[in-house]
C-alpha cells in the first residue's frame, strides 16, 4: 500500500505523513512541459502547504534554455519585475522519488497574486478548468498517453568509465549531432533481444515508473536505432497529464545514471521515423461508464465507421475535426516538430479520421474491434516533444466545443488501405511549419481563442514566435555544408 492509498492527504495529516523526512521536493510545469522546482526544508513546506508560496514568474517569461522571450509577454516581464506567482502544492499529487532516496515530492499549480485565480497559462490549471466544465454537466474524462523516444549513449568522459548526460551537451558543442551514438543499432521494433543489451536500464524504467505512480502498461522497443515506446496506464485525464510529465522525468533521471541521453525530440534523425506522443481520450459519466459507446448498433448512418459511436461521441469527433488546424502549435510546438509531420513516415499530415485507421490524424477505437468500455479517440498528431497538459486540454476543449454546439462530422472516414500522403481530398492539410501554425493559432477568429481565451493564446503564441525568431536567425550545419564553397 502506498502512502496516498493509506489515507486522504490533508494539510493536517502532513506532519504524520512526513514525520521521518527533512526535506521535500516541489515542481510545477512550464509552457514547454518542463518541470521547474526546488528542494524545501520540511518546516518551510509545512508552513506554506495551505496558502502556497512565492515562485518566480520568470518560468513563464523565458524559454527552455532560460533565455527571456524577445517580446515581453503579460505574465512575466521587466515592467512587473518578473514578480512572484503563488504556487500551491497539490497534496493529492504526493509521491516519493525512488532514485533520490525516496524524498517526498509534490506538484504545484500556479495562481495570479492579484486575483488569486488560477494562472491562465499554468498547464495544470488550464486542464483542470476544462475538466471542471465537464464536471458541471455530470461528466469526466479518461486518458492514456504513448511516447516514443530515441536514446543515445553519452560519450566517454576523461575521468574514466563513468559517464553522464552532462557530457552529451559538451560533446555536441564540438561535434555534429549525428555522430552521437545510438543506444543500440538497427531497426528492431518489438524486439525481445534488444532490451537484454541494456537490461538494468530497461527494467529500471519500468519498475521505477510503478513506484513513482506513473506506471507503464506496455513497454517495448520501437522501430529505429535505440528507440523505446511506453504506453502509460490509462487514468483520469488530469492524473494522466501529470503522469506523462513525470514519466519523462523518470526516463531522463535514470538515463543520466546510465550514461544514456533519452531524446523526446519529434524528429532526431533524418531519414528515420520520428517520435510520436499519441493521446487517447474518452468521456465518462459519474459512475465511470463510457459515454462514447452506442448501446445499439446504428446500421443506418452513411458512415459505418461510427455505427457503434454515440451521438455525444460523434459531436466530440466533429469538434476535433473542425478545430484541429487551429491548435497545431500545441500538438506540434517546436520548429523540429514539423520535420516529423511529413508524408510517408506514419505521421498524419491532414485532418482525417477513421475506425482503427493508423494513417489518420484521429483514430476511432470502438466495437467491433474494441470493448464498449474501451471506446475512445486516439489523436495521432502530437509528437513526444509536446506538453501533455496542453495536448489533453486541447483535445478535450475541442471535443467539448463539438458537443456543446452539436456539431456534425464534416468529412468522410479514410477508407481501408487509404493513406494521407500529400494534398488529400480527405481533409485540410495541417500546417507545414511552426510559423504557419502559429499564425493560424493567433488569428482573431481562431478556434483556439474561442476555447482557450485571448490571454492564453497571446502568451503561448508569443512563446512560439520566440522559437520561430531563434530559428530564423540560426545558421545550420546543413547551410554551411551546402554553401560554404559553392556560392
Amino acid at each position: 500500500m502506498t502512502d496516498q492509498d493509506a489515507f486522504k492527504i490533508t494539510v493536517e495529516s502532513l506532519p504524520e505523513l512526513l514525520r521521518v523526512d527533512h526535506a521535500i521536493k516541489v515542481a510545477g510545469v512550464d509552457v514547454d512541459g518542463m518541470l521547474r522546482g526546488k528542494l524545501m526544508a520540511k518546516e518551510k513546506f509545512l508552513s506554506i502547504a495551505r496558502e502556497g508560496f512565492g515562485f518566480c514568474s520568470v518560468i513563464f517569461g523565458w524559454d527552455m534554455h532560460d533565455q527571456t522571450y524577445f517580446k515581453e509577454l503579460k505574465i512575466s516581464n521587466k515592467e512587473n519585475g518578473y514578480r512572484d506567482l503563488i504556487a500551491i502544492p497539490d497534496l493529492s499529487s504526493f509521491r516519493r522519488i525512488p532514485w533520490e532516496n525516496n524524498i517526498p515530492f509534490f506538484l504545484v499549480s500556479f495562481y495570479d497574486p492579484d486575483t488569486k485565480s488560477s494562472l491562465s497559462v499554468c498547464p495544470r490549471s488550464l486542464l483542470k478548468r476544462t475538466v471542471d466544465k465537464l464536471a458541471e454537466n455530470g461528466l469526466g474524462a479518461m486518458a492514456g498517453a504513448e511516447y516514443e523516444f530515441y536514446q543515445f549513449r553519452a560519450p566517454q568522459t576523461h575521468d574514466g568509465p563513468e559517464r553522464n548526460s552532462s557530457s552529451t551537451a559538451a560533446f555536441l558543442r564540438d561535434n555534429p549531432a549525428h555522430s552521437l551514438p545510438s543506444l543500440t543499432e538497427g531497426m528492431f521494433g518489438y524486439s525481445l533481444t534488444r532490451p537484454v543489451h541494456n537490461q538494468e536500464y530497461f527494467y529500471g524504467i519500468f519498475n521505477t515508473c510503478m513506484k513513482f505512480n506513473c506506471g507503464i502498461e506496455g513497454w517495448h522497443t520501437e522501430s529505429g536505432p535505440g528507440v523505446f515506446e511506453a504506453a502509460l496506464q490509462f487514468s483520469e485525464i488530469t492524473e494522466m497529464a501529470d503522469k506523462a510529465a513525470l514519466f519523462k522525468l523518470v526516463v531522463k533521471s535514470l538515463g543520466s545514471k546510465f550514461g544514456i541521453t533519452p531524446c523526446f525530440m519529434a524528429k532526431p534523425r533524418e531519414g528515420l521515423p520520428g517520435n510520436s506522443g499519441h493521446m487517447h481520450v474518452s468521456i465518462v459519466d459519474k459512475e465511470g461508464k463510457n459515454q462514447f459507446y452506442r448501446e445499439k448498433e446504428d446500421t443506418e448512418h452513411k458512415w459505418q465507421d461510427v455505427r457503434w459511436l454515440s451521438d455525444l461521441g460523434r459531436h466530440f469527433l466533429a469538434g476535433l475535426i473542425d478545430g484541429l488546424p487551429d491548435i497545431m502549435p500545441i500538438l506540434a510546438p517546436n520548429v523540429n516538430s514539423y520535420k516529423r509531420l511529413v508524408e510517408n513516415f506514419w505521421a498524419p499530415v491532414t485532418v482525417s479520421w477513421g475506425l482503427e485507421h493508423r494513417a489518420a490524424s484521429i483514430r476511432l477505437i470502438s466495437p467491433p474491434t474494441s470493448s464498449p468500455k474501451g471506446t475512445r479517440f486516439e489523436v495521432r498528431v502530437p509528437g513526444a516533444d509536446t506538453n501533455p497538459h496542453f495536448v489533453l486540454t486541447a483535445i478535450l476543449a475541442l471535443g467539448w466545443r463539438g458537443i456543446s454546439k452539436k456539431m456534425e462530422i464534416g468529412i468522410p472516414p479514410l477508407g481501408k488501405g487509404e493513406d494521407v500522403g500529400g494534398e488529400s481530398d480527405q481533409g485540410v492539410r495541417l500546417a507545414k511549419s511552426l510559423k504557419e501554425a502559429t499564425e493560424r493559432f493567433m488569428a482573431k477568429d481562431s478556434v483556439a481563442r474561442e476555447v482557450f481565451g485571448d490571454e492564453f493564446v497571446d502568451h503561448f503564441g508569443g512563446t512560439r514566435q520566440h522559437e520561430i525568431r531563434l530559428w530564423d536567425e540560426a545558421v545550420t550545419d546543413w547551410e554551411v555544408r551546402r554553401y560554404i564553397e559553392t556560392v
